[in-house]
């Protein structure tokens, strides 16, 4: 008897996550609906929110939204706090149009998903040097996109450019054009010259920012690597950026994944079953995290090109009649496990 009045009291939230308000619902043992209520997303509401929660019971776990975006603070407060919180995907769309799509009915689902094993997993912490690392990397990559873009923009001027200013501009490499099109000293006119000079000299000189923004960030990026992880940028093949993705993926507590093939599996390397009757079959993964497997792609090809036993490994399995492509996606499983070997003692855990 006591047993089954512990077992009823025994509640699980669930939260819909958004930038102003959060909305979480709470079930018992049997996912029976106990209540809803939005909440700020302020640290005074986070506090509402939990003690609203456990008003209802024992509190045993909390289906979070988003965790690494608009619940990313309520999910480091709930874990200082000693709650226990899992991450939640969306709805597929099948539930949504068989259930509608409200915050509550949401909120409702992320708590069913908690309650009954669906959503498993643990959210990243956020609160270390690789969140850091995550944040620098962000902006040196939009920084590098935003360069190309711009590059591209002057060179589309250049070419529609009055002939007489297409023909001095023609021909420069890139770093010459920008050089030249920075110190342009157009007059304040309604002159076509003037104004093309203008758009010139303000897209080269947005370059120039952005190459001294790359210039200063990207020593700073190398810094927090390399004091988070060395023995990982020992390893052949990997840069500081590379090792940037791959400790992103893992998070501020690799902890959370369960062995090397959790691991595999976030940078999407894994083969997945694609088995049906008498068929027994593999398929690639498409899913994971892209950047970490974009970065295992990257250590593979520098290794196949610089690193002895990895091109012997090539020519031996070319030799049995594998592909370079099938080649690949075994090195970059062999690459997984080998960063997740050094991901405990390069992150503290």
């Amino acid at each position: 008897m006591t047993t089954m009045t512990r077992t009823a009291a025994e509640v699980t939230a669930g939260v819909d996550t958004h930038l102003d308000v959060h909305v979480a619902a709470v079930v018992n043992h049997l996912g029976a609906v106990l209540g809803s209520k939005g909440f700020p997303t302020t640290p005074a509401g986070y506090r509402q929110l939990l003690a609203w929660v456990r008003r209802h019971g024992d509190l045993q776990r909390v289906g979070v939204e988003g965790t690494g975006t608009y619940g990313v603070g309520l999910t480091r407060h709930l874990t200082r706090e000693g709650v226990t919180v899992v991450e939640v995907d969306r709805p597929n769309r099948q539930v949504r149009r068989r259930h509608g799509k409200t915050d509550t009915v949401d909120a409702i689902a992320a708590a069913r998903a908690a309650l009954g094993g669906v959503a498993t997993g643990t959210p990243k912490a956020a609160t270390g040097t690789v969140e850091g690392i995550r944040a620098l990397r962000l902006v040196i990559r939009s920084a590098h996109k935003s360069r190309v873009q711009a590059v591209n923009q002057l060179h589309a001027l250049v070419i529609t450019a009055p002939a007489e200013l297409r023909e001095r501009l023609r021909g420069l490499t890139v770093r010459r054009l920008v050089t030249t099109c920075a110190a342009l000293r157009p007059r304040v006119s309604d002159d076509l010259d003037d104004v093309i000079k203008t758009a010139l000299r303000e897209t080269a000189r947005r370059i120039v920012m952005l190459d001294e923004q790359i210039d200063r960030l990207t020593p700073r990026l190398r810094e927090l690597v390399e004091a988070t992880a060395p023995a990982l940028l020992e390893q052949p093949g990997v840069g500081s950026d590379s090792a940037a993705a791959l400790l992103v993926a893992a998070g501020d507590n690799p902890e959370r994944l369960r062995n090397e093939r959790s691991f595999a599996a976030l940078c999407g390397t894994n083969p997945t079953p694609a088995s049906s009757g008498k068929t027994i079959r593999h398929r690639l993964n498409r899913g994971g995290d892209r950047q970490a497997n974009a970065a295992l792609w990257r250590i593979v090809l520098v290794r196949m090109g610089t690193h002895q036993p990895t091109r012997d490994y090539v020519q031996r399995r070319t030799a049995e009649g594998l592909s370079k492509r099938e080649i690949m996606r075994c090195l970059k499983r062999y690459v997984a496990r080998e960063v997740f070997e050094l991901l405990p003692q390069t992150t503290g855990c």
